[in-house]
Formats: structure tokens, C-alpha cells, sequence
């Protein structure tokens, strides 16, 4: 193994982390809802678009070692992404934005809605999932970072947080 080949899994490490930011940078920009409510659109497009970035990453080379220098690559970025997060509220702030309050008692805010990219339908349809039947009965709804609608109801007193196609009660007070 001459230096010319490690040189060039370096290459495929560096573009594998670039490559990283940028989707990181995409996704962040274009929405958070589709993390935690994935649709077949949703679903086809991230299969897509990670097809279509395997060949910048790797190039021609398609043996084990260039696929676990891109992997690598992948990992440290993540690993750093997360540490960084971890460490600084403005860079975690930055990169998975903040929580959006959509209903507050029983009211939807059309200007947070509009923020998250959300309809009034869809949210109508996550207090539906909690298991409240009118959003006029919800205290608080919001969408966390990561997608996820939680609901507040009952005075306060019961919340749960809407996931991918489930629905878990997290606290709930008589």
C-alpha cells in the first residue's frame, strides 16, 4: 500500500464529510417535519438522494476499504456534530432550530404554523392521534426539533408526544 492509496481514502473521507454537512445543512433548511413523519415521497426522495451521493463520496472505488473510509468519515462527522451539540446550546440551537409552539389554549398560531411548514389539517390530525377530539381542547401543542407533535391537555395535567404512526402517553396526572 503506497501513499498515493492512502491518500486517496483520505480524499474519500474528506468528501464523505462534506458531504455529510451539506445534507445535514439541506435537511435543517428545508424542514424538520419529515425527520419524525416520513411519507413515501419523503422516503423515496432520501433513498434517491443518498444514491445519488454515494458516487461524489467514493468515486470509483468500490472496494471495502474505500467503503469504510467513507463510513469513517460519516462517523467522525457525526461524533463531532453530536459533541459539539452537547457542548454549545448555540451550535444545537443552529442545527436542529427550536421547538414551535402550534396551539396555545385551544387556539392554532397560523404564523407558527407557517413557520414549521405545517397545515392546519396535519395538526388537527396529530391532536386527533392523542387522543383529544377538538384542538380547541388542547392547552399546548408544539412540534419539537426533532418532528415529534407533543400535546398538553387536561389543564396542563396530560401530555403526550406524537411519533411516527404511535402514540405514548409520557406523563399523565389526575
Amino acid at each position: 500500500m503506497n501513499a498515493t492509496y492512502w491518500l486517496d481514502l483520505l480524499i474519500i473521507i474528506g468528501k464523505s464529510s462534506l458531504i455529510y454537512v451539506f445534507i445535514v445543512g439541506a435537511i435543517r433548511l428545508f424542514g424538520k417535519k419529515e425527520l419524525a413523519q416520513l411519507s413515501v415521497i419523503d422516503l423515496v426522495f432520501i433513498l434517491l438522494i443518498s444514491n445519488a451521493v454515494q458516487n461524489a463520496m467514493v468515486g470509483n472505488d468500490n472496494t471495502v476499504m474505500g467503503g469504510i473510509a467513507a463510513a469513517l468519515g460519516l462517523f467522525v462527522v457525526n461524533y463531532i456534530f453530536k459533541f459539539i451539540s452537547y457542548r454549545s446550546a448555540g451550535f444545537s440551537k443552529a442545527l436542529q432550530g427550536e421547538a414551535v409552539m402550534l396551539i396555545h389554549d385551544g387556539k392554532m398560531l397560523d404564523e407558527n404554523l407557517r413557520k414549521a411548514m405545517i397545515t392546519k389539517e396535519e395538526v388537527e390530525a396529530a391532536v386527533r392521534e392523542h387522543g383529544v377530539e377538538k384542538c380547541s381542547e388542547v392547552n399546548i401543542a408544539v412540534m419539537e426539533v426533532d418532528g415529534n407533535i407533543s400535546v398538553i391537555t387536561d389543564n396542563y395535567g396530560r401530555r403526550s408526544v406524537r411519533k411516527r404512526r404511535a402514540h405514548k402517553v409520557l406523563r399523565q396526572q389526575d
